[in-house]
C-alpha cells in the first residue's frame, strides 16, 4: 500500500517530510521516538521507514534491529552526524540509502520509490539543470522547509529576508 514511517524527533522535520511524502501519493506516519517508532512499525506495516540515526531513547540502529526481528521492510538512514562509522554500520545492516542532513526532499522521495520498486513520476516544475534542491515556481506550492545556505529554514523567514541562525556556541562544544 506504499506505507512510510518517518521516525526523527525533530518535530518540525518529520512534519514536513510527512507533508512531502504524501504530496508524492505516499500514507505517512511519523513518531518522534524509538520506542513510539518501534511500535508503530508493528501497527502500520510499513514498506519502508525512514530513520533518523540519533533518537533521544536510543540509536536509529537499535530501531532497525528490533523492527527486523517480526519484520521485513526497507530502511532510509537520515543522519547529521556523517561519520564513517556510521556508515560501516548502516552497510553491515544491509541499509542502502543513507541520507546526511540537510538533505533535498526529492532525494529522500527517490530513495524511498527506489525501495519501493516504485517509478517516481515526473512533475513538470522538476528541472534536472537544478539539482537535487527542491524548488517551487509558485508561491501557492511553497512547502514550509527549505534547503537555504546549507540549512533547512522555514520558507516564511526565508521569504521575509532572514538568515538561518548562527551556531549555538553550547551544541558546538556538545555535538548534539
Amino acid at each position: 500500500m506504499n506505507r512510510v514511517l518517518v521516525v526523527d524527533d525533530e518535530q518540525t522535520l518529520a512534519q514536513n517530510l510527512q507533508a512531502y511524502l504524501q504530496a508524492q501519493g505516499l500514507d505517512v506516519h511519523v513518531a518522534h521516538d524509538g520506542a513510539e517508532g518501534i511500535e508503530l512499525a508493528q501497527r502500520q506495516a510499513p514498506d519502508v521507514i525512514v530513520l533518523d540515526y540519533r533518537l533521544p531513547d536510543m540509536e536509529g540502529f537499535q530501531v532497525l534491529e528490533t523492527v527486523r526481528r517480526n519484520r521485513q521492510c526497507h530502511f532510509v538512514l537520515i543522519t547529521a552526524h556523517p561519520t564513517a562509522e556510521v556508515r560501516e554500520r548502516a552497510a553491515e545492516l544491509g541499509v542502502t540509502h543513507v541520507l546526511f542532513k540537510p538533505f533535498p526532499l526529492a532525494e529522500l522521495a527517490r530513495a524511498v520509490f527506489d525501495l519501493m520498486g516504485i517509478e517516481r513520476q515526473r512533475r513538470a516544475t522538476d528541472n534536472p539543470a537544478e539539482g537535487f534542491v527542491e524548488r517551487r515556481q509558485s508561491r501557492n506550492q511553497t512547502f514550509p522547509l527549505q534547503l537555504y545556505d546549507g540549512s533547512w529554514v522555514l520558507a516564511e523567514r526565508r521569504r521575509n529576508g532572514a538568515k538561518p541562525p548562527g551556531p549555538d556556541d553550547d551544541q558546538l562544544l556538545t555535538g548534539e
